[in-house]
């Protein structure tokens, strides 16, 4: 029911109170389609004007007005002005709203002494507040540890990390004192009495929930969304990036300890790019841009393209981190299933027997092969999967060589349109092998491009099927498991016209389901049992990157209608999940139905499902995809999102 004001003064605290007692009747703190309430809420009747016309009625409104009065709440707020736009806000409004005027500053962080009590603490695993820092950085150490004087409650533990390449010994060494690994911080002048030049963190965004750190296909993804009204934030993930190249080797997995040895699809030139191009009016956007293409191609380099992730016989790239033991980020009883076997062996508990392994006091090599292809899972981001799960260091992945190919391309035309075919390598980029002001020209990275798209058509391509496979280096067969990342050769254009055809007749109804796309076939997953456990990045669920990535793929070689059919689906999904759940967005989706797409309980959980009262963050990717998604929709699909329409 409409009222006939705009809106009205309430008594938060009673009306709350009351709210939670009529429509909250399964106890969550939330008002959702689960709930059994009368769905009908007489608001003016906590008002001093007593306006019994007044009434909030539907889940979406109920579940609106507990979100503002519990944000009032969270002010102290006695009384709250309640305005009745807010309650039937058009929901893709809503949504974008919250994502672009709310979520995006809490997800911001900053490594300083105003920001690393939020930044620094992982919630994954009980630590204490401990920072590292490359011997690269002197400047940061010696603030952090006047930092750590100053502010003696914080308890900072601030550490050097040793010169020269990390090792797997060195990150196991201190796996049992995790850290956050420090990123680049910029030159501010204070203006007092004096002015004084002080360190600040440059920001960076994280996903959310219990990642609460810089990840690295995270933080591309979210960018997508925030270029709009936080492109400083975005320039900050370039900066970031940049400097852990620097001084890590590698865009990190994310900025902690125990990720020094593992990286994670490279995306750096695809954000540089995107970013230079709303920046290039900016007077150092020419040298962040350069900064970015020296560093994608020291990373390239020195991880990608080095032993032992290059397979020298096909010349592509395979995930394949360094580490022992077994992931300290993990729960150790996740691997209960692989250790359980040795305890009868050894006479141990599961405990003792983890123990000793991660000690290296027992020496498997069935275990270590086992966790090398774990790291490797991980590595890819696609951790957990039936196409991965134990053989996944051994494989060269379409995603990762498509991602490659999307690398050596960009080097190629970046330096040819912005530095006129030549660009020197400074000092601090150099490989090895370089000399400083080593010139680069476009051709050789032209020629690196072709080569690779030469052996992705070679290794990868089954014409039979009409689809991308990947390719085991060790048994030399492709793979059968037919996954979603089979669509990102439309997107760093590898595919020839032919097979972008075959892709799409093919390919796309392996994996187009109700709510957009499954990262699996149904097939790959196969039947869920007690040996076969559901994994996340298996079929039903389908996830942020792989929408957008297969949007841009299908739109770049015409398929303008098959594209924005995918936007639709998954934009629908995330609206109608949003709509119907107390403004739930979360990290994955079941996108093969509507009603509860975001219980999805595989492996760790859904992120950004957890919450009362009020969402406060989503989830960063998921975030990110909704803000792109609507800039690809037309007015009219958009019209037809807000009203619900499949």
């Amino acid at each position: 029911m409409s009222s006939k004001h705009a809106s009205i003064v309430v008594d938060v605290d009673a009306a709350m109170r009351h709210l939670l007692e009529r429509e909250d009747t399964d106890g969550d703190k939330l008002i959702t389609v689960n709930d059994q309430g009368p769905k009908d809420f007489p608001l003016g009747q906590y008002s001093s004007e007593r306006d019994s016309t007044f009434d909030v009625q539907g889940v979406y409104q109920l579940s609106n007005l507990l979100q503002e009065l519990f944000l009032a709440q969270r002010q102290g707020l006695k009384t709250a002005t309640i305005e009745w736009y807010r309650l039937q806000e058009n929901p893709v409004h809503r949504l974008s709203r919250l994502i672009t005027t709310k979520w995006w500053d809490s997800l911001t962080r900053r490594l300083d002494a105003d920001g690393i009590e939020l930044a620094a603490p992982d919630p994954k695993m009980k630590s204490s507040l401990r920072i590292y820092v490359p011997t690269g950085a002197p400047e940061q150490f010696t603030y952090y540890t006047a930092v750590a004087k100053h502010r003696p409650a914080m308890k900072l533990d601030v550490q050097w990390l040793p010169s020269g390449e990390m090792t797997a010994d060195f990150i196991k060494s201190i796996n049992n004192k995790p850290g956050i690994l420090a990123l680049d911080m910029e030159t501010v002048q204070l203006h007092g009495q004096t002015i004084t030049n002080q360190l600040k963190g440059v920001p960076f965004i994280v996903p959310g929930d219990r990642f609460n750190e810089l990840y690295n296909w995270d933080a591309c993804f979210c960018a997508l969304g925030m270029f709009d009204n936080h492109l400083h934030v975005v320039k900050g993930i370039v900066k970031n990036f940049i400097f852990e190249i620097k001084h890590y080797g590698k865009i990190l997995n994310a900025n902690r300890s125990y990720y020094l040895g593992r990286a994670q699809p490279p995306l750096l030139t695809w954000l540089a790019l995107k970013t230079f191009q709303r920046t290039k009016h900016e007077p150092d956007a020419l040298d962040l841009l350069r900064s970015a293409i020296l560093a994608a191609r020291k990373e390239y380099h020195q991880w990608w393209m080095s032993t032992p992730r290059l397979d020298e016989e096909t010349g592509l790239s395979r995930y394949r981190p360094i580490g022992k033991g077994s992931p300290p980020e993990c729960r150790p009883k996740s691997f209960a299933h692989v250790f359980i076997p040795y305890t009868k062996k050894y006479s141990m508990t599961l405990d003792e027997v983890i123990d000793a392994y991660n000690a290296g006091a027992i020496v498997e090599p069935d275990l270590d092969a086992f966790f090398d292809h774990d790291r490797a899972v991980r590595e890819s981001g696609h951790d957990t999967s039936n196409r991965v799960e134990g053989v996944c260091a051994d494989l060269a992945t379409v995603d990762l060589n498509c991602l490659l190919l999307n690398i050596e391309s960009d080097i190629a035309s970046t330096i040819q349109t912005y530095f006129g075919d030549n660009l020197a390598v400074s000092e601090g980029f150099c490989v090895r092998g370089d000399k400083p002001n080593t010139v680069e020209s476009s051709e050789v990275w032209r020629e690196r491009a072709e080569t690779r798209k030469a052996s992705i058509d070679k290794y990868f391509w089954n014409e039979q099927k009409g689809i991308y496979f990947d390719y085991n280096t060790v048994t030399k067969q492709q793979s059968t498991a037919e996954s979603v990342t089979c669509l990102w050769p439309l997107w760093c254009g590898a595919a020839n016209k032919d097979q972008a055809a075959r892709l799409v007749k093919d390919g796309l109804p392996m994996f187009e389901c109700m709510g957009g796309l499954s990262s699996t076939s149904q097939s790959t997953r196969g039947t869920v049992t007690e040996a076969n456990p559901q994994k996340q990045w298996d079929y039903p669920q389908g996830w942020a990157p792989h929408q957008v990535l297969a949007w841009d793929g299908l739109n770049s070689y015409g398929y303008h209608e098959e594209a924005a059919r995918l936007v639709y689906r998954w934009l629908h999904l995330m609206t109608e999940t949003f709509r119907k759940w107390n403004g739930t967005v979360c990290e994955k989706y079941d996108v093969t139905q509507l009603e509860r797409s975001h219980y999805v309980d595989a492996e760790y959980g859904n992120q950004g499902r957890d919450f009362q009262y009020a969402p406060q963050e989503g989830f960063g990717w998921t975030n990110g995809s909704y803000i792109y998604g609507l800039s690809l929709l037309s007015d009219e699909a958009q019209r037809a999102l807000s009203e619900g329409v499949s």
